[in-house]
């Protein structure tokens, strides 16, 4: 609209009003003034259509990043919840390991322990093997002596026994004696009778044991006293006589039989 008619209109009622014009307004020959208000609204609208399309298209790109941020944020936090769970997970099996460490540790010193124990065991049944060794060879050393003198003494009473056969059968006969074994190869029983005035078939009896180097009593009926018995012991293994055993021992029961 151009200011001449915006004029003219302005004055239009009060010219009705007053008085009819008389010529030319003064409106009406002034310049006509184009302001380009139209060129401007157009220019106005255009801006404010590419004002909207840029803050629609800011909103949208906001919209977009910020969903993209949740997004993002989402799966920082499923990966942050799934490293949490491997953590975890790597925790128990790292409490699992060291649990069996210490029980592999444990297992590892009381075996050490064990072995430890077993051998020293080892150790003390090896020197008492080796003692018992020793004793075995050392009691085996005196079994062989002995024996070798059993046998020199058993030659020797042979050789003695030759010659005394006729002896003996005549100690035997005045004696009213007889010889027994006793059970055993080094043992022999010798029995008297005649001995109790008051019953001449009263048995008394001794074994004699010639299992060592001396001749040895072990048993008599009826006991003698061990001192008699010793003395008459003495006599024999000094002599080495075995009548004066047998006389000796005939005497001791005599006595015994009258006390």
């Amino acid at each position: 609209m151009s200011r001449k008619s915006v004029m003219s209109s302005t004055f239009e009622p009060s010219l009705s009003t007053s008085r009819q014009p008389l010529g030319p307004s003064l409106a009406d020959t002034l310049p006509s003034i184009n302001f380009g208000f139209d060129e401007l609204r157009d220019r106005m609208a255009k801006f404010t259509a590419k004002f909207d399309a840029f803050i629609e298209q800011g909103r949208k790109r906001v919209l977009e990043e910020r969903n993209q941020f949740r997004m993002n944020v989402a799966e920082l936090q499923e990966d942050q919840r799934m490293k949490k769970k491997d953590i975890e997970i790597l925790q128990l099996k790292t409490n699992t390991y060291q649990q069996t460490m210490a029980k592999e540790a444990a297992e590892t010193r009381e075996m050490q322990a064990a072995i430890a124990s077993l051998t020293e065991q080892r150790d003390k049944q090896a020197a008492m093997r080796d003692a018992l060794k020793e004793q075995i060879a050392a009691t085996q050393r005196e079994i062989d002596a002995r024996l070798a003198a059993q046998r020199a003494h058993a030659a020797q009473l042979e050789a003695q026994a030759r010659y005394n056969v006729p002896e003996l059968d005549f100690w035997v006969t005045n004696l009213c004696m007889r010889i027994e074994g006793a059970g055993a190869e080094d043992r022999l029983k010798f029995v008297y009778t005649h001995i109790d005035e008051r019953n001449w078939e009263r048995e008394a009896w001794f074994e004699l044991s010639m299992g060592g180097r001396d001749y040895d009593v072990r048993h008599c009926r009826p006991k003698l006293e061990r001192e008699k018995v010793e003395k008459v012991l003495d006599r024999v293994n000094e002599t080495r006589e075995l009548v004066v055993l047998l006389k000796g021992m005939r005497e001791l029961f005599v006595e015994a039989m009258k006390s």
